[in-house]
C-alpha cells in the first residue's frame, strides 16, 4: 500500500506540474497576441539585434581561433583535473567552449538590447490595479531607463552565479572521479555510469541557475529597490516548490531558439559555405530566421513574467487558505 501510495502520489505531482505549466503557457500565448502590437516592435528593434548576433557567432564559431584556444584550454583543463578521456568530457569540452565563445561574442548585446527587450516586455506585462480595463501599451522611455541599472546590476551577478555554478558541478565531479579512483572503479562501466549521472547533475544544476537567473531578472523589473544579489535571492524564495514547473516552461521556448539556430546553420551558413558568397534570397531569409529567433526570446521574456505573476507572486490569503486545514487538523486533535 505503501509503495502504492508512493507512486500515486508521484503521478499526482507529475501531473499538477503538467498542468501548472500549461497553464502559464496558455496565458503567455494569449498574452502575445493579445499585445502582438507591442511585443512586436520589441523583438523587431531590441530583440532582433541580440538575436542577430547570437546566430552570428554560432555561424562564426568553427573558424574562430578564439573558440580553438579556449577548446584546448579547456581540454588542458579537464586533462589536469584527473578526468578521464572520455566521449561526455568531449562533448562537455565542445558545448562548453562554444557557450563561452557565444556569451562573450554577444556580451555587449545582451548588456543593452536585451536588457531592454525585458523591461519593456516587464513594463507592457506589469500589474495594474484594474487589468480588465487596461490596454497592453507600451512603458514610457522614462520607465526604461529606471528599470535598466537593476536589469543590468542583475544580469551580471546572474552570470557570476552561473559561473559558480559550473565551477561546483566541476568540483563534484572532480571529487566524484578522484574517490572512484582511488576505490579502484575504473572499468569502463563504472566510469560510463559516473559520465551519466555527471550529464545528469550538470544538466539540473544549470537549468535550475538559468531559471532562477532569468526569474531574477523579471523580479528586478517588476519590484522597485531589489537588483543584484537582492533580486537572485527574492527569486531563489520565490521559486521555492516550482522548480518542476520552471524548468518545463523554459523548455518549449529553448527549443524554439534551438530550432531557429539549427535552421540558420541548414538554410544560410550551408548555402553561403557552397556558394561563397550571401545571395539576395540568402540575405533575405536569414533576416526572417532571426526576427523568428528573437519572437522566441519575447515569448520567453512573456513566459517569465507570467509565472512570476501566476506561480510565484502569491497572496497572504492563499498562503493562509493553504494552512487552514492543517490548523483545523491541529485543534481537532
Amino acid at each position: 500500500m505503501a509503495r502504492r501510495g508512493g507512486l500515486l502520489a508521484g503521478y499526482d505531482a507529475s501531473t499538477a506540474t503538467a498542468w501548472r505549466a500549461g497553464r502559464v503557457l496558455r496565458a503567455a500565448v494569449a498574452a502575445f497576441f493579445n499585445g502582438y502590437h507591442c511585443f512586436s516592435p520589441v523583438a523587431a528593434i531590441l530583440a532582433l539585434p541580440f538575436s542577430a548576433a547570437v546566430l552570428a557567432s554560432q555561424a562564426m564559431a568553427p573558424s574562430s581561433s578564439t573558440l580553438r584556444g579556449v577548446s584546448s584550454r579547456l581540454r588542458e583543463m579537464f586533462h589536469a583535473a584527473g578526468f578521464p578521456p572520455s566521449s561526455f568530457f568531449a562533448l562537455l569540452n565542445g558545448k562548453l567552449s562554444q557557450t563561452v565563445f557565444t556569451f562573450a561574442a554577444t556580451l555587449p548585446f545582451a548588456l543593452t538590447f536585451l536588457l531592454l527587450a525585458k523591461a519593456c516586455v516587464a513594463g507592457v506585462l506589469a500589474p495594474a490595479p484594474d487589468p480588465r480595463r487596461r490596454l497592453m501599451s507600451l512603458p514610457r522611455c522614462a520607465a526604461v531607463a529606471r528599470a535598466y541599472p537593476a536589469l543590468l546590476a542583475t544580469h551580471l551577478f546572474g552570470s557570476f552565479v552561473m559561473l559558480s555554478a559550473n565551477a561546483a558541478v566541476f568540483s563534484l565531479l572532480f571529487l566524484a572521479f578522484g574517490a572512484a579512483d582511488l576505490l579502484g572503479f575504473t572499468s569502463h562501466a563504472s566510469t560510463l555510469g559516473l559520465s551519466a549521472a555527471g550529464a545528469i547533475a550538470y544538466s539540473v544544476a544549470v537549468g535550475v541557475a538559468t531559471v532562477v537567473c532569468n526569474l531574477a531578472l523579471v523580479v528586478a523589473a517588476m519590484e522597485r529597490g531589489v537588483a543584484g544579489h537582492a533580486a537572485v535571492l527574492r527569486a531563489c524564495v520565490l521559486i521555492r516548490g516550482s522548480v518542476p514547473t520552471a524548468l518545463a516552461l523554459a523548455l518549449p521556448t529553448n527549443l524554439g531558439m534551438a530550432a531557429a539556430e539549427a535552421l540558420f546553420q541548414l538554410r544560410v551558413v550551408s548555402q553561403r559555405r557552397k556558394a561563397g558568397r550571401l545571395a539576395p534570397g540568402v540575405a533575405g531569409e536569414a533576416f526572417s530566421i532571426a526576427y523568428i529567433h528573437a519572437l522566441c526570446v519575447v515569448l520567453e521574456i512573456i513566459v517569465s513574467c507570467i509565472f512570476y505573476r501566476s506561480c510565484c507572486k502569491r497572496s497572504e490569503a492563499d498562503e493562509l487558505r493553504e494552512l487552514e486545514p492543517e490548523e483545523k487538523g491541529d485543534l481537532q486533535a
